[in-house]
């Protein structure tokens, strides 16, 4: 059995990767940590829980995680993961960190959108970026890998076979993202005004608007796919959902083409891709139809009138927007069938 720990486990997305890692066949979770709930049991924190483990929150210690630990997911804020992702390199330890830290290869860039410099330039030249659909085989041989943000998930999953194919033209690219509370996180004894429940119910909102930190790993992706720049205008936005984010994405066409061929494309590109769904013409995504899962549904539809595409997608942000795409991470890594411990169904209703 692998030997498995989770940093940062008292958060949302550590909720869920504990929740999934208790069932994985080949792995053992031996630590958890939070230094805020140091010494409470897990299932006092995750009731849900209760009779799958009996371990209690430890504080955050590399060293003791390196010596315990075969691989350490980190599910730390941003710029914390850079602290402790240098001794697990060293100690051999493999890394999947669920933070921005590793995410953007460019170190400028890093400094520029958060506002801090990058420590940890070895590690950050080594990380692969964590979507198993566009570097499954950088994956595989990784050490250390970053796992993708939920809105980048989202947005490039649902506009990379139209770029790649050479219909969409790498300028003009309009996304918007919607995505459900829990993509804020758990944020401890501190919450903004605008997740409480009296503000995010009945309400919708945007944030971010042409400052948001997903807007140059979406960018950097779509680049790298298609081997030239590739500038998008993102907005996310925030509805009243627990869990769940869903992608609109109007794309100018660079050639005359019919839904029926862009969807065509579509299937040809995620051709034995075993959690990216291509639904049918005349189906569109909905968030209902993956939460709980690692799944991403698209659609594509053509409007010849404007000659844009309009590219949908539908992730849960906390499975593959998430912690799940992390747990198809894992198994890429050790070499087991990627969908292991992701076999159940999306939850409904």
């Amino acid at each position: 059995m692998l030997k498995v720990a989770v940093a940062g486990a008292s958060g949302y997305m550590g909720a869920e990767l504990l929740r999934l890692l208790f069932g994985h066949p080949h792995v053992h979770v031996i630590a958890a940590t939070s230094d805020r709930l140091e010494g409470e049991p897990l299932e006092a924190l995750y009731p849900h829980l209760r009779g799958l483990t009996t371990l209690s929150f430890q504080g955050l210690d590399a060293e003791r995680l390196a010596k315990e630990a075969d691989c350490v997911f980190l599910a730390l804020p941003h710029m914390e993961s850079q602290k402790a992702v240098p001794l697990l390199r060293r100690c051999g330890r493999k890394v999947i960190d669920l933070s921005a830290d590793y995410r953007l290869k460019d170190a400028g860039a890093y400094a520029t959108w958060y506002k801090t410099p990058h420590v940890d330039a070895e590690g950050l030249a080594e990380a692969v970026y964590g979507l198993p659909e566009l570097h499954r085989k950088a994956i595989a041989s990784a050490s250390v890998v970053a796992n993708p943000g939920c809105y980048p998930v989202g947005a490039v999953l649902a506009v990379a076979p139209l770029l790649k194919a050479g219909w969409g033209r790498g300028e003009g690219i309009v996304i918007d993202g919607k995505s459900g509370v829990t993509g804020a996180g758990a944020q401890g004894r501190k919450v903004e005004p605008m997740y409480l429940y009296t503000e995010a119910n009945e309400n919708l909102q945007a944030y971010g608007v042409a400052t948001h930190r997903h807007t140059p790993e979406i960018e950097q992706e779509l680049s790298a796919l298609v081997g030239h720049s590739v500038t998008v205008g993102f907005t996310p936005h925030l509805v009243p959902l627990n869990r769940g984010l869903f992608t609109t994405a109007s794309v100018p066409l660079a050639k005359t083409a019919s839904t029926r061929e862009a969807l065509d494309c579509y299937r040809e590109f995620y051709a034995g891709e075993p959690f990216v769904r291509v639904l049918p013409e005349g189906t569109l995504p909905t968030t209902r139809a993956v939460v709980g899962s690692n799944f991403c549904d698209v659609a594509v539809v053509v409007d010849a009138r404007t000659r844009r595409a309009v590219c949908l997608s539908a992730i849960d942000n906390l499975g593959k927007g998430g912690a799940a795409n992390g747990v198809q991470n894992l198994n890429l890594m050790h070499g087991w069938d990627e969908r292991t411990g992701l076999g159940a169904p999306p939850v409904y209703p």
